[in-house]
């Protein structure tokens, strides 16, 4: 892995978890799956824009298209729309924690379902990092957190799980930008239909709400999915994943800096296991050099 690429993941993991401090901002004023649905209109248009501007074109082969539909439904319409609905009583932290355990949820499944082989240090990265996730759970619920958006995290997360295994068909064949730009529009018109349907137009406007809002569209919207598609292609879908293990501790950081949510001793024992155990499963998964 060269320093490009380690530039990039670290680029990547800030980027994306900072978008849950950022999100927590803008549902506490907006209607969460309307704004939602805003965010991925704009940074959709930006995305085909730009990539007409340099000569891509949306006539894209059949698996790209599946894939693109699949990343633009599981990680932009369920994932994200569940933990915009689930921030208005669901601490950012504490969501970017759950989505954070994305990777140990992958490599679970590739392990019983698909009956894929995972060395000892994978297996034990599995323990590590869902005892992470369990140390973190159990106190938040002893403290009263609201069930229903933890939920939702919870199925995001196995959501965007789904949306990472469709990534490699998607970042194949060219034409990178305007795959991006298409799949953010696929959950601007998922998220679009359902915000007529279940929401009103009431937000609070403010430069605090503004700011959170061109951040979120321009930033972990655009160009940190862009990046990993670029990591992705550059190092391989299961090297790209290694960085998740820095997303726990981004996340919880932005959000006690930023938004002065509180950090106990508990969740900086769960965040460390977690963040341990991610590392350990995704590098059981690395092919040694030939």
């Amino acid at each position: 892995m060269d320093i490009r690429a380690i530039f990039l993941g670290l680029t990547f993991a800030f980027m994306w978890s900072s978008a849950f401090t950022s999100a927590r901002i803008i549902v506490q004023d907006a209607p969460p799956v309307t704004a939602l649905a805003l965010r991925f209109l704009i940074s959709g248009l930006i995305g085909v824009g730009l990539a007409t501007a340099l000569g891509q074109t949306a006539r894209l082969n059949r698996a790209q298209w599946r894939s693109t539909i699949i990343f633009g439904i599981c990680q932009n319409a369920m994932y994200l729309g569940l933990n915009f609905v689930a921030m208005r009583t669901i601490e950012a932290g504490l969501a970017s924690i759950i989505a954070s355990s994305m990777p140990l949820m992958v490599g679970m499944l590739g392990w019983i379902v698909f009956r894929e082989r995972l060395p000892v240090l994978g297996v034990a990265g599995l323990v590590m990092g869902f005892v992470g996730v369990a140390v973190i759970m159990a106190t938040r619920i002893s403290g009263g957190v609201d069930m229903t958006g933890l939920a939702m995290c919870i199925i995001g997360a196995l959501a965007l799980s789904v949306a990472t295994l469709s990534v490699r068909g998607a970042s194949s064949g060219g034409n990178l930008l305007m795959i991006v730009g298409l799949q953010m529009l696929v959950g601007a018109v998922v998220l679009g239909v359902v915000a007529l349907l279940t929401e009103t137009w009431q937000v609070t406007w403010s430069a605090r709400l503004i700011a959170a809002f061109i951040y979120t569209t321009l930033v972990p919207g655009l160009a940190a999915t862009l990046i990993w598609f670029v990591l992705v292609n550059r190092i391989g879908a299961v090297r790209a994943a290694t960085f998740h293990f820095l997303n726990p501790f981004f996340g919880v950081a932005v959000a006690a800096v930023l938004l002065g949510e509180t950090l106990g001793l508990t969740d900086v024992i769960g965040v460390a296991i977690i963040m341990a155990g991610i590392l350990a499963v995704q590098l059981s998964r690395q092919k040694p050099p030939a």
